[in-house]
């Protein structure tokens, strides 16, 4: 057995969520090895769907522009029942969000987070399998078999474990992983079909029968290329478990995923397509196929000691609205973002613990969300529609009264901390031609961020003194660190935003960045209490919110909240 290594963070598991998290910790200088037992990416498009929040998210990480370029988008959803039209779901969204719905296949998603990740220095060790870890008070061992086929021992200050359904990790830990499975098996398909159905549109289409009961579906979403689907549909008796004796391969009782033993042939995607098509259509090009099982199971929590969860590692759900990709990915942003700055002393190792807090309920909520709507359908949930709409797109997603989140100012229905923080248009800045959005603004920063909102300069300029008392605070470094240039502690990121009807500003009168709300759309979104102050967290979510007159104040409390002892 080779000699042990160190480094601060080993994550297990390269799919989306794994390379997100190593992502995020490369962003900040955290050096972190990536390891996966496959030998190469699946060529499965099994996540699909991506969620305008993660986009959101890929924007300030600076990849949003290559997925664009590679996904399609996904414009709403046609439901047919019994060959009846019985409804139209337009995937509509307020014109102040940035990015609509978006479809990429799962292996197209990784290829491009692998390639960001690697440009930032860490490459996925492929066939790299953890076969156990213990914890102790200053760190974690980990004992991996390489693609060699040799052990080696390596010594990390913590682990991820973003390894699926099936986590080795999470089966280390012993967490409990409760839930059951739906009974129904279905096959998935990645086709092409010729009918002429409206560009960027699903299609759900199934047989109810007499009791009410569905007992047939097909389910397609488009993908890029002429024509193209990933189509589901219910398994037929030849290929379920009864008839072939092929149930799940893994022994550990979640029958979650594909299954690989058993491959449908072109021919029985189209015998549920002649079933149940709107239209006549012939399939052709099948990519791959697959049977799957779908289950719905949590944990009873994310993190044990210097080990942690995310993603199918952590939650797994019904496919319905592609929320688990996303919330995934949202669980990497999370805890990355802690662990940076815990790693580089900027904040206590009791943050930590928030990981928990913050992205449990989230996990339950979208486990019983989906659940219900594959069940009753999507149409059945209590929300209205702009809410069922914002809520899909997981732009709601918020941690009011989490244990990092402060006092409210201003509106209790404006932007609070815990809540997202809304993208907006037109900021101008002298030296521009054109309007920025804050999105903008944002791009690239690794840190928290302080926007300080005001009419009158003097109020501007005194916030901006009282936050360089808390230089080399609220950031977890200055960019992007390589092994060879480790990255280093950095002030606080701090940019004022004049309202529209501020005097300009004087040469040297700030010494922050400054931006105009020229359109008002800054006002309008945020809705500020007078001059008011921001902090908006590395994850995109606000930490605080408060009068700018309180700035030192509202600092040290949040300051206080990162930094507690453990």
């Amino acid at each position: 057995m080779a000699h042990t290594r160190t480094l601060d963070v080993l994550i297990v598991g390269a799919g989306p969520v794994g390379l997100s998290t190593a992502a995020e910790l490369r962003r900040c200088g955290v050096r972190c090895r990536l390891v996966d037992r496959l030998p190469a990416r699946l060529p499965y498009a099994k996540a699909v769907g991506v969620q305008p929040r993660t986009l959101e998210i890929w924007d300030r990480m600076g990849l949003a522009r290559t997925v664009l370029e590679a996904a399609v988008p996904l414009r709403g959803q046609l439901i047919y029942v019994n060959g009846r039209e019985q409804g139209r779901i337009d995937l509509e969204l307020p014109p102040e969000v940035p990015y609509g719905f978006a479809a990429l296949p799962q292996y197209e998603t990784e290829r491009l987070l692998e390639e960001y990740v690697a440009g930032l220095g860490t490459v996925i060790e492929r066939g790299t399998e953890l076969l156990s870890f213990t914890q102790g008070r200053d760190g974690v061992t980990a004992r991996l078999r390489t693609a060699s086929g040799d052990e080696e021992e390596l010594r990390a200050r913590y682990l991820v474990g973003c390894d699926g359904a099936h986590s080795v990790v999470r089966k280390g830990l012993g967490l409990a992983f409760e839930g059951g499975a739906f009974s129904e098996e279905y096959m998935l398909g990645d086709v092409e079909a010729d009918w002429d159905l409206p560009h960027g549109y699903g299609v759900r289409s199934s047989h109810r029968a007499d009791d009410g009961s569905t007992d047939d579906l097909l389910v397609c979403i488009p993908l890029p290329g002429t024509g193209r689907y990933r189509m589901s549909m219910l398994v037929p008796p030849e290929l379920s478990t009864q008839a072939t004796g092929k149930g799940p391969a893994r022994g550990d009782g979640v029958g979650h995923g594909l299954d690989g033993d058993r491959t449908p042939e072109l021919s029985h995607l189209q015998a549920v397509v002649d079933r149940l098509a709107p239209r006549p259509a012939r399939l052709s090009r099948m990519r791959w196929s697959s049977v799957f099982r779908i289950s719905h199971r949590i944990v009873d929590r994310y993190a044990d000691g210097r080990v942690f969860v995310a993603g199918d590692a952590a939650h797994i759900h019904p496919p319905t609205g592609a929320q688990g990709m996303n919330t995934g990915i949202q669980d990497a942003c999370n805890l990355a973002w802690k662990i940076a700055l815990v790693v580089r002393g900027k904040a206590g190792p009791a943050l930590l613990t928030s990981y928990d807090a913050e992205r449990r309920p989230v996990g339950e909520e979208v486990v019983g969300r989906t659940v219900r709507h594959a069940t009753q359908g999507i149409e059945a949930g209590p929300d209205d529609p702009r809410t069922l709409m914002l809520r899909e797109a997981q732009l709601l997603v918020g941690y009011r009264g989490g244990p990092l989140v402060g006092s409210p100012y201003g509106p209790l229905d404006a932007p609070q901390p815990g809540d997202r923080a809304p993208d907006c248009s037109g900021l101008t800045t002298p030296l521009a031609a054109y309007p920025l959005r804050l999105l903008d603004v944002l791009r690239d920063r690794t840190g928290h961020v302080l926007l300080l909102y005001a009419a009158d300069l003097a109020d501007l300029a005194g916030a901006a003194d009282a936050v360089a008392a808390t230089r080399g605070s609220l950031t977890a470094d200055g960019g992007p660190g390589t092994p060879d240039r480790p990255a280093t502690a950095a002030g606080p990121q701090t940019v004022a935003v004049l309202a529209r009807e501020a005097a300009p500003a004087a040469p040297g009168t700030l010494t922050v960045p400054e931006y105009r709300d020229a359109a008002g759309e800054f006002a309008r979104l945020y809705r500020p209490d007078g001059p008011t102050g921001f902090v908006v967290r590395p994850d995109g979510q606000l930490g605080a919110r408060f009068p700018l007159d309180g700035t030192a104040a509202a600092l040290s409390g949040y300051l206080a909240a990162l930094s507690a002892p453990a």
